[in-house]
């Protein structure tokens, strides 16, 4: 086992990652399937103990549906945050979506000044 201490670079990648993985609900056991490696390889690369060869980082950026780019933190590669919910939406019937709609916007209302969710909190 080496002592050799992972580099920042190499740990914020490993940190990037875990979350992209977990944010899409898979298990280190489906992206060692879908890489075609041992799920101690997918264990090693999250802990920054294992580096990611170029091919591996350009798969697991498609499989985790984020650009290369964001998952090695380079400027101006921002997270969408609203994707997820648009992947989620996307089945759903014209009557769940304006429910998911009127949801939202009940939420965005919450914290307004003004509106009747904000006085209640009062």
């Amino acid at each position: 086992m080496s002592l050799i201490r992972p580099s920042k670079k190499r740990m914020a990648l490993a940190r990037r990652l875990r979350f992209a993985r977990e944010y899409i609900g898979l298990l280190q056991e489906d992206v060692a399937t879908a890489l075609d490696i041992p799920r101690a390889s997918v264990s090693a690369i999250e802990s920054g103990k294992r580096r990611v060869s170029s091919l591996e980082l350009r798969r697991l950026g498609r499989l985790y549906r984020r650009p290369v780019a964001w998952l090695l933190e380079e400027d101006g590669a921002e997270l969408d945050v609203g994707e997820p919910l648009l992947r989620a939406t996307k089945a759903l019937s014209d009557h769940d979506k304006e429910q998911v709609l009127r949801f939202a916007e009940f939420l965005a209302d919450a914290g307004r000044p003004g509106t009747a969710s904000a006085k209640r909190k009062e």
